[in-house]
């Protein structure tokens, strides 16, 4: 077991250089980490603007701050090749669906395929990134003694599926527990060894078939709970409620309620996609995975609600979609981010677009945004801007966002995050 002895001993010794592929949301932060609390570390990107901002000491992600030639420092390449002199690779690349809403694994592959070129005796391979029950045994083990090296003795192979909740300054990777598991015990061993480094508890479980499963548990967890408060939403308007309150009544039970809020739809890359995984997998098994998809069609049909109470709201004013100047507040998918992958905002601009209003956008984290063959930019904020339209659409509830002000300049509001709760005002239409 030398493979093992001498991994443990650099591990401890804080002497094994780790390599992190994908240098995103995910794997920057936890290059990061690893970097603050002594290792060297290494991390490879395709994208060149990506490293190229890592090597001036730019970071890209909001939230995640650092400088170069500083404590924690941390290289960055695109070239693969150096995955070779690495103790460490830890795969955080991206786990999309394909246009049919299929797994789409050809990044985490194609980082499997690159490691096994560069592998070698005493390396320690993890997979962080989201995936469907089984991938790491069935997909990269393969990949990865096809040089025939031999697992849990001359290699490791592990899973942690990363839990990164961007903009949350409570829980980060030092407090946040951490899921482990090997495909045999060396293999848990060592990544416990590791990642027992940077976190403050580490959470083994039997299998990486386990560990997969529960991030996928935690993502459609959410999913599903987020779609029946956008249910109770649309019940709530058809019984005239307010759904806010509701909640938030509930919400005084001390046990056996936890709340949920609804809103314009699902955004970012997790909830609206993880579930899909694990639904795609019971199909190869001829089981319907019915809750997931009843949730995916509530959540989906959440843009199309708001726009229809921004045509009744628009309709009471004596006016058309057509031609109205809109303003949508907040294009990120969550309060204080920049991040619009999946924003809901994407999908409620398109609606009001396709029925001819004319859109405009406020986001203090997102100056300019791809849209319908264009690019928009971020609008400033004023009273001008607020009174001069026809209806403001509050989509994400940014902290720099003054309710009382926007109530009092814009026209008309329609409230999908009750950014606006506690005023009352004939303006505001809440979700």
């Amino acid at each position: 077991m030398e493979n093992k002895a001498g991994l443990l001993k650099a591990i401890g010794e804080k002497k094994a250089k780790v390599c992190v592929l994908g240098l995103g949301y995910v794997g920057l932060p936890l290059a990061l980490r690893f970097a603050e609390v002594g290792f060297p570390v290494l991390g490879i990107d395709v994208d060149r603007n990506k490293v190229e901002s890592i090597k001036k000491g730019i970071s890209y992600i909001r939230g995640v701050e650092f400088k170069a030639n500083s404590s924690p420092a941390i290289a960055a390449s695109t070239d693969f090749s150096l995955l070779r002199d690495a103790e460490a690779a830890i795969i955080c690349v991206p786990t999309p669906l394909s246009k049919t809403r299929d797994p789409d694994l050809s990044l985490v592959l194609e980082a499997a395929r690159t490691i096994s070129e560069n592998l070698h005796p005493g390396q320690l391979i993890v997979l962080e990134s989201t995936t469907y029950p089984g991938t790491t045994r069935e997909l990269l083990l393969p990949l990865l003694e096809g040089k025939g090296l031999r697992i849990g003795e001359d290699f490791f192979l592990a899973y942690s599926p990363e839990r990164v909740d961007p903009g949350n300054d409570s829980f980060t990777f030092s407090n946040t527990p951490k899921i482990i598991a090997g495909i045999t015990p060396n293999c848990l061993e060592l990544a416990q060894a590791l990642y027992s480094q940077i976190v403050g508890k580490v959470v083994p479980v039997q299998s990486t078939d386990t560990a997969e499963m529960v991030k996928l548990l935690e993502n459609t967890f959410r999913s599903i709970n987020i779609a029946l408060v956008n249910e109770f939403a649309i019940m709530c308007d058809r019984l005239g409620l307010d759904v806010w309150e509701v909640i938030g009544a509930a919400a005084t039970k001390p046990f056996g309620f936890m709340p949920f809020y609804p809103g314009p739809g699902l955004g970012g890359h997790c909830i609206p996609v993880d579930p899909h995984y694990l639904s795609w997998k019971l199909k190869l098994l001829a089981y319907k995975a019915r809750l997931i998809e009843m949730a995916d069609e509530i959540n989906r049909e959440m843009p199309r609600f708001v726009v229809e109470k921004v045509v009744e709201a628009l309709n009471r004013e004596r006016k058309s979609v057509k031609g109205s100047k809109i303003l949508i507040l907040g294009v990120a998918y969550k309060k204080d981010s920049d991040d619009v992958r999946e924003s809901p905002a994407l999908d409620v601009m398109k609606l009001l677009h396709e029925k001819g209003g004319e859109i405009t956008y406020h986001d203090p984290h997102v100056s300019q945004l791809a849209f319908e063959n264009q690019l928009l930019h971020s609008i400033s904020l004023t009273a001008q801007t607020l009174s001069t339209s026809d209806v403001v659409v509050v989509v994400t509830d940014h902290a720099g966002f003054d309710a009382r002000e926007i109530v009092r300049h814009a026209p008309l509001i329609i409230d999908t995050r009750n950014l606006t709760r506690g005023i009352q005002s004939d303006k505001i239409v809440r979700l």
